[in-house]
């Protein structure tokens, strides 16, 4: 059935005023117009709604059964245009976004408080997760886009990257490392190393770059998190290789890093998105400020 909505509005516009030339003049249409939009309607339903007079117009039984319908279809479809309208005027919802806790350290802070101000209605939900948990996020559509890494693949997901950080060792400010202005892997022979398990993706982008190099550090520790490698260094158990966006933004009173060369081994940090699907409008938004912060630091 090849009903369109113009047709309707112009049924409904005849039949509340009785009058071809008065809906005309609502509806800012000729009197030909309105006539074959009604004859088009009448011809598709199969049935006459109107009957028809030099001076006035009139419901037949069917019209005046049609009418309520034809009303109602159109209420429904402004009340649903609205409700868009109202969903892209003030951005309202929810962006849910997983993110490897390196990253929502380093960017999510300011880039929350950017989009709170420019779309106060949204909320957002941060999933802290693994650099697997973030795909397995992603890919299960348990969160519309992620920040990861490099490295941890899976077939129903993209891996974009924005920002490429080398891995640096951090020691405490009395060790004699500190000195340094640069580190060479051999420099770390028979140190304590504080590592992450090796089920870390930082894990598993170390041992690609050294293991073929026959470089096989000593992981005295191993944390889950990098954040808890820190707090191994910080008192004193060991100096940790970790990323550099894993350490403290501002000066730290205790923990120091330097660059690590021979080899100088970086992790790519991007968007992590699901193959085949649109962000809506706030989670595009929320990406756009997030990747511009990406690259800017």
């Amino acid at each position: 059935m090849a009903i369109d909505l113009e047709q309707l509005r112009t049924f409904v516009a005849v039949a509340e005023a009785e009058s071809l030339t008065r809906a005309s003049e609502v509806l800012h249409l000729s009197l030909p117009a309105i006539s074959r939009r009604l004859s088009a309607l009448e011809e598709e339903l199969g049935i006459a709604l109107l009957t028809r007079t030099t001076r006035r117009v009139s419901l037949t039984q069917t019209g005046r059964e049609f009418l309520p319908r034809a009303r109602r279809l159109l209420d429904e479809l402004e009340e649903s245009l609205l409700g868009i309208r109202e969903t892209a005027a003030r951005r309202r919802g929810l962006v849910t976004i997983a993110c490897i806790p390196t990253a929502a350290y380093y960017f999510m802070p300011a880039t929350l408080a950017e989009f709170a101000r420019r779309f106060p209605a949204v909320r957002v939900r941060v999933m802290d997760l693994s650099a697997d948990g973030v795909i397995d996020a992603v890919a299960t559509g348990g969160a519309e886009f992620g920040i990861g890494m490099e490295g941890a693949g899976h077939p129903e997901v993209e891996f974009r990257p924005l920002r490429r950080d080398p891995f640096v060792l951090a020691c405490r400010r009395d060790n004699p490392l500190a000195t340094r202005r640069n580190l060479r892997w051999e420099d770390l022979k028979g140190l304590r190393l504080v590592g992450v398990s090796r089920r870390s993706g930082n894990r598993l982008i170390l041992d690609r770059a050294l293991l073929p190099r026959g470089i096989q550090p000593n992981w005295h520790y191993e944390a889950e998190h990098l954040s808890t490698s820190l707090g191994l260094v910080e008192a004193g158990l060991g100096v940790a290789v970790v990323p550099r966006l894993a350490l403290p933004r501002t000066p730290h009173p205790i923990l120091v890093a330097r660059p690590l060369s021979e080899p100088r081994i970086e992790r790519a940090t991007g968007v992590v998105l699901r193959l085949g699907s649109s962000l809506g409008p706030a989670a595009r938004a929320f990406l756009d400020m997030l990747e511009r912060r990406m690259a800017a630091i």
